[in-house]
């Protein structure tokens, strides 16, 4: 079993929601910033959230206000919470953990959680 693990992906109708959990070891949960990125084929990988050990937050462009990220202490999971769902959001969406503060190099990845959105 690797260090994250997702679950929560699926399908929904556009302008649904849908909460995506990230389970991580308690070294990794305690220590690390934890984020959730997205990729569709052919496109770069993209910050969706992220969050520290502390509780502070960021969010990247692509769905801000749209996402809330959280953190629960003591089941040592990550949780992203997306709602007004668009058929762009359609993409593989994973976790991962990094020491670096500037979030730039991650360190550890889940395998990652098919989101599919119809119209």
């Amino acid at each position: 079993q690797g260090q994250l693990e997702e679950t929560g992906g699926g399908s929904v109708q556009a302008g649904g929601s849908l909460r995506l959990s990230c389970a991580a070891s308690g070294r990794i949960f305690s220590t690390y910033i934890i984020g959730w990125f997205r990729q569709v084929p052919g496109n770069e990988r993209e910050m969706v959230a992220a969050i520290t050990s502390g509780g502070r937050r960021a969010y990247g462009d692509a769905m801000k206000g749209r996402v809330t990220i959280s953190r629960d202490n003591i089941k040592n999971t990550v949780t992203l919470q997306m709602n007004s769902l668009t058929l762009e959001d359609t993409a593989a969406y994973y976790c991962a953990a990094t020491s670096d503060s500037d979030l730039v190099g991650w360190d550890f990845w889940g395998q990652g959680t098919q989101v599919t959105v119809s119209s």
